[in-house]
Parts: structure tokens; C-alpha cells; sequence
């Protein structure tokens, strides 16, 4: 019996010097650098559709972290619904300013940053959303519009802070936070007639609904979306403009705790407007208003086909929707 101590205190020693010193090494490394991935040498050419898409996605997707109200423009700020337990994250500054935007990055360069998570000098940016599955058309389209005359993406000179990222959002990203690969082969949307793989192709592509509204930040697959836990089931936590804890809408068809209830126009009202069957949507959710109803109508056929999912959200207790 004495062995038998002797062993499992050894052996709990073991494990708890390997904790301190993961720990240990994760505080002194922080959120890690990487070799600058193989960085397309194309430029992208500024046609008018593409300025247009251009614009709605920057407003869909970028806006909401990046746009500074005080300045209309994409110059970075805090991170005010980054849960408290990742610490104080800010957005960059992507405006045409050289020394402190994207100014004098190249376009291939700004899709690195894109498609993988990894800046030109090699830095990880944490948090940020990786459009792995966004198609090539689309992702060219954001390229131009960061390259126009908009006034939110006019030169900005004010510098991005620095992050304060907590020690889980460190041990996360030496862990399970990693950069996407760069596609080896065209990415192509659906097209849009075949409705079904239209409409997963906006979730998990164009807008990526699935990364606010699965399980966890920490336990999506950016590769293979499907295999996110809670895959499009709600419960991940977020800030309310107020700093009260609010979580992501069950998106699946259980008729009790997502969205079984709703047909298409409830829908579309919702992600377009901010207005559910359930009350009035709250930040951080956004309202995607350049978002056409056919657009809607795909997203909300091809939530129809995917797993159910129980999962009560507060808004099933009679309190208004949340994202």
C-alpha cells in the first residue's frame, strides 16, 4: 500500500509540474507567430459588382467588429462582446492608412489574412473569423471594396491596441486556435438556383452563421463546420452592449427550443430586420439588410435539413430573442 502511495504521489508531482509548466510557457509565449503562409501574387481588378458585393459583406461581416463610431471608420476598436474570460481584444485597423491600416499591404496579402488568420508579419490574429469556405469571387470582392473610396476605409492613422488577451485565450490559441490553410484548388459558390447547397454555402462560407450560433468558439472546426459541437444548436456566450452574458439562438427546426416554428418570412424578417416571432433580436446579433430574400429563403431551407437540436435559450423562457 505504501508503493502504491508513493507511485500516485509521484505521478500526480508529474502531472502537476507538466500544468505549471504548460502554463509557464503559454504566459511567456502569448498568442504565437507563424512563417507567412505562400501569398497569392494576383491583383484584384475593381469591377462594380464587385464593389457592390464588396460592400454588403464588409458590412455583414467586418463592420460590426472594425467600424469606430467616433470616426465612421474601419479603424478598430474593443471588442466590447468578446466574453470577459478571453480578456480585452481589439479589432485592427484595415483602413488604406500605411503605417497603421492595410495600406501597404498587397491583395494577396489582405486574402492571406483572410483565408488563413495570418498577417504579413507572421502575427496571428486571434478571434477573427477565417473564411476558409468563402468563395474566391467573394473574397475578391471584400479585396475591392478595402481598396475603394469608401469613406469607412479612407486612410485612418490611429494605431491598433494592443491585445490583452487572458491566459485561456493564450493556451487556446498554442492549442486548438490555429491558422487555416490556404486552399490548394478555386473556391466556387453553388449556384444559387440549387437552394440547399446555396444555403449552406452562405452559412458556412459567405456569412459563417454557424461560428456564433454552434455550441462553443473554442470547439468549432473551421475545416469541417458540420463537426463543430452543437453545430448551428446556439449556446455560445457572448456580451450584450450593457456587459450582461447573452448566448447565441438555436438555429436548428426543434420545434421547442429553435426555430421549428418559423417559416420563411419569420425568417427572413429576423436576419434581415431584427425581428423574430420570439420579439425584437439584441446585439451582438447584426441585421444582414443588404441580404436578398432569396438569399433568406436558401439559409432558412437548408437549416430545415440539419440535425435537431434541444437546446433552450433564454428567449424560451419569455424573454425577447437573442442572437
Amino acid at each position: 500500500m505504501k508503493k502504491f502511495f508513493k507511485v500516485l504521489g509521484t505521478a500526480l508531482g508529474i502531472v502537476v509540474l507538466a500544468v505549471v509548466g504548460f502554463v509557464v510557457w503559454v504566459q511567456a509565449r502569448g498568442i504565437p507567430s507563424y512563417e507567412k503562409p505562400p501569398t497569392p501574387t494576383m491583383a484584384v481588378a475593381a469591377t462594380p459588382e464587385r464593389l457592390e458585393m464588396g460592400r454588403s459583406l464588409v458590412l455583414a461581416s467586418c463592420t460590426d467588429c472594425h467600424l469606430n463610431k467616433q470616426t465612421n471608420r474601419l479603424s478598430g476598436q474593443q471588442m466590447l462582446d468578446v466574453p470577459q474570460e478571453f480578456g480585452k481584444l481589439y479589432s485592427a485597423n484595415i483602413t488604406q492608412d500605411k503605417d497603421h491600416g492595410i495600406g501597404n499591404w498587397t491583395d494577396g496579402e489582405v486574402i492571406t489574412l483572410l483565408r488563413t488568420g495570418i498577417g504579413r508579419d507572421g502575427r496571428y490574429r486571434i478571434i477573427m473569423p477565417h473564411f476558409v469556405h468563402m468563395s474566391d469571387e467573394d473574397v475578391n470582392s471584400i479585396v475591392a471594396f478595402l481598396r475603394s473610396d469608401h469613406s469607412w476605409v479612407k486612410a485612418d492613422p490611429a494605431p491598433t491596441h494592443a491585445q490583452e488577451p487572458s491566459l485561456l485565450v493564450k493556451a487556446l490559441a498554442n492549442t486548438v486556435m490555429k491558422p487555416t490553410p490556404m486552399p490548394t484548388q478555386p473556391v466556387v459558390a453553388p449556384v444559387a438556383t440549387d437552394q440547399l447547397a446555396y444555403g449552406r454555402y452562405l452559412i458556412v462560407g459567405r456569412y459563417q452563421c454557424y461560428d456564433c450560433h454552434s455550441k462553443d468558439f473554442k470547439t468549432n472546426n473551421a475545416l469541417e463546420p458540420e463537426k463543430s459541437e452543437g453545430y448551428l444548436g446556439g449556446g455560445n456566450h457572448f456580451l450584450d452592449a450593457n456587459g450582461k452574458d447573452i448566448v447565441s439562438r438555436n438555429l436548428t427546426g426543434d420545434p421547442e427550443t429553435g426555430i421549428g416554428h418559423w417559416n420563411a418570412g419569420d425568417f427572413s424578417k429576423a436576419v434581415k430586420f431584427g425581428m423574430s416571432p420570439n420579439g425584437p433580436l439584441r446585439a451582438p446579433m447584426p441585421k444582414y439588410s443588404t441580404m436578398s430574400d432569396e438569399d433568406a429563403a436558401a439559409i432558412f431551407a437548408y437549416l430545415q435539413t440539419i440535425p435537431k437540436i434541444k437546446n433552450a435559450t433564454p428567449e424560451d423562457q419569455g424573454t425577447v430573442a437573442v442572437k
